[in-house]
Order: C-alpha cells, then sequence, then structure tokens
C-alpha cells in the first residue's frame, strides 16, 4: 500500500468512526493549545473535563493569562506533571501580553512559545492553521511501528528520526488536519496498546506487524525508567483550628504547590519521637507541649522517576496560635481546600476517617 492509499484509507475509517471532542468543535490556536497542553501525557478521558473547566473559566487567552497563580495550579490539581499548568499560564501571560493576544500562526514560531514542544507545535500548526506537520505522539508511534514493522525504538535518536520522515510521508499534506486527527483517534480508539482491533482493521492487509504476528511486540523503547522511592513524613500541626502549610518552591517535584511541614527520611518511621530533633521540628514545636492524635497512611504517588511514600503525624500543639514563620503560613482548616495540594496529601485530606476536617 503506497503512502496515498494509507491516508485514504485512514481518512475513510476516521469518517466511519468519528470521536467528538469538544476541541474539534472550536479549531482556534487557544483551544486547540490549552487542550494540548492538557492532553500532554494524560489520556483523554482524564483531560477532558479539566478541559472543560479552564475554557469554561478562562474563554479567552486573556483570562488565563490574568489569573492568579494559586488559581490555576488549582483548577489543575489532580491532573498531575504540574510543570505543564506553569508552563500554560507563562505562555498564556507572554501571548497576552507580548503576541497582542494572537498565537503564532507557524510551527517555528509555536516552537518558541514554552511548553511547546515539536508534537504540540505541529497539532496546533495543522489543527489551527491547516498546516502540512505531521504529529507524532504514542498513539502514532504505535500505529507506524506496526504498520510499517519498525524495529527501531522509539525514544532513540535514529528511532525518533526515522518516525519522523516516515510520517511525514504518510501524511495527506492536503488535509494535514483531517489526517493528523484520523491517525491519533486511530491509535487511540483502534490500534491501542492492548487488544487492538486487528482483525477488522482496514489496515490488516498491509500491516508489517500483523501478517508477522508482532502486533504485541510493538512498538520498541529502549530506556527503562528506574523510580527511587523518597519517604516524605509530614507534620499536621494543629492549634486554634488552624494548621501550618507551605508553598513549594525549590527545584524539586510539585513546585508552586502546597504542602504541610515536612521531614525527609531515608526510611519511612511511624515514631514521631524520631523526629523531635530535626531542625523543623525544633523550628516549629520546640519545647511546647503536643500530643499525637493518629498517625495516618502510609499515602503513596508513582511519579515518572520517582515513588512517594507519605505517612502523616496529627499533632495538637498546647498554644494559642502557631507560628506563623516564613515559608510556612497559618490557614484555617476549613480553608485549606483553596490551596493546590499534590495528590499525596489530597488523598489524605479527603480520608474520611482522619480528624482534618475541610469544613
Amino acid at each position: 500500500m503506497d503512502s496515498s492509499t494509507f491516508a485514504q484509507r485512514l481518512l475513510l475509517w476516521r469518517k466511519a468512526n468519528p470521536r467528538p471532542l469538544p476541541w474539534k468543535d472550536h479549531p482556534d490556536a487557544y483551544t486547540i493549545w490549552l487542550s494540548e497542553i492538557i492532553l500532554q501525557q494524560t489520556r483523554v478521558e482524564q483531560g477532558l473535563p479539566y478541559f472543560e473547566r479552564f475554557r469554561a473559566k478562562y474563554p479567552t487567552v486573556e483570562a488565563l493569562a490574568n489569573a492568579p497563580e494559586d488559581e490555576v495550579m488549582k483548577l489543575w490539581e489532580g491532573l498531575g506533571y504540574y510543570s505543564r499548568a506553569r508552563n500554560l499560564h507563562g505562555t498564556a501571560k507572554m501571548v497576552a501580553s507580548e503576541l497582542g493576544g494572537q498565537f503564532p500562526e507557524t510551527y517555528e514560531g509555536l516552537l518558541q512559545l514554552k511548553g511547546v514542544g515539536a508534537y504540540t507545535a505541529a497539532a496546533i500548526a495543522s489543527f489551527a492553521y491547516d498546516l502540512p506537520h505531521a504529529v507524532l505522539d504514542g498513539n502514532v508511534f504505535r500505529v507506524l511501528a506496526r504498520y510499517l514493522g519498525i524495529d527501531l525504538p522509539t525514544d532513540s535518536t535514529e528511532g525518533k528520526k526515522l518516525f519522523a520522515r516516515r510520517a511525514g510521508e504518510l501524511m495527506d499534506a492536503a488535509q494535514p488536519a483531517a489526517y493528523n486527527q484520523a491517525i491519533m483517534d486511530f491509535g487511540a480508539t483502534w490500534c491501542t496498546p492492548r487488544n487492538p482491533k486487528c482483525s477488522a482493521c482496514p489496515m490488516s492487509p498491509n500491516c508489517q506487524a500483523f501478517q508477522q504476528k508482532r502486533v504485541e511486540q510493538l512498538p520498541l523503547k529502549s530506556k527503562k525508567i528506574e523510580k527511587r522511592d523518597r519517604f516524605f513524613h509530614y507534620l499536621v500541626l494543629r492549634a486554634g483550628g488552624e494548621t501550618l502549610i507551605r508553598k513549594r518552591t525549590d527545584s524539586d517535584i510539585w513546585q508552586q504547590l502546597y504542602e504541610f511541614p515536612m521531614v525527609e527520611g531515608e526510611a519511612l518511621t511511624d515514631d514521631p519521637k524520631s523526629l523531635t530533633q530535626t531542625l523543623l521540628w525544633q523550628e516549629l514545636i520546640g519545647d511546647n507541649d503536643w500530643s499525637l492524635r493518629q498517625i495516618a497512611g502510609p499515602f503513596r504517588q508513582v511519579l515518572t522517576h520517582q515513588k512517594i511514600v507519605a505517612v502523616f503525624f496529627e499533632i495538637d500543639l498546647e498554644m494559642k496560635q502557631l507560628p506563623n514563620t516564613p515559608p510556612f503560613i497559618a490557614v484555617e482548616q476549613k480553608n485549606l481546600n483553596n490551596f493546590a495540594f499534590p495528590k499525596v496529601i489530597d488523598c489524605y485530606l479527603k480520608d474520611k476517617s482522619l480528624y482534618l476536617r475541610l469544613v
């Protein structure tokens, strides 16, 4: 099957298998950009409600640019990969203030936006401006690897170059937006990682992986990500109806999110006395009387390169008010839901068995 026949069959498949999504109804650059940033490393099913909330709250790039950072981070809460939210907000400010609210209309110009890589630039260029740039996301890699029988790892330098070249060759340059959407939808709903619909697939007669019975083996990846374990001990301090939190601003995970005072250890402990000699404990509690209400957890969160295991020490302090020492701030318990927390803390706060109530 030549490239034109591949594209034609793909477009016919799309016509027979429509996949309605809200951003397809608004092919303007802002909407496409918003949807693509949200869907980076995120399944459509998970990202869709976030897109709808962002679109409703910030209907224009100017509205997003003018939003407070904490508000944006809170709206993003639970979606993960928070650098995307920071880039989203920063790019909105740049487009609104430096570009007059207009997104670049070229692939090269789009690449200059923070958080926009080759795939996202190609998606915006084709969907918003109908420019002939082929997209390459995980779904497309999988379709091409199987259909063409490509044995090179998708994450290798040589593999990326080959996939980019073949993606450009197969694309229908006369209908780039329709073609890109078709191949992405095809990979997401038909040529799936597991249990692909090969028996009914219009590509199977010419699909190398199907003919060679290698569908489950492709695509290949060369890099295996090693995850390291980290152990967080959170001090949920309470006095006078308030508790302490701080914003994470250092160059680590969860930048711009909030957390309780935390001691990181080499291993997990359930003995609060082992934490009493730490600098953090001495700074915030010192010689004040305290009582342990309970220990909650462990709660776990798996990140790309790390596994977080966290326990929460719920501590009542014998003092009228908490020490309001920067970077910590004392907030009323009922106001905790105004702040954006990492998933592991959000799981703790939502545990109905805990005493810390958001009321």
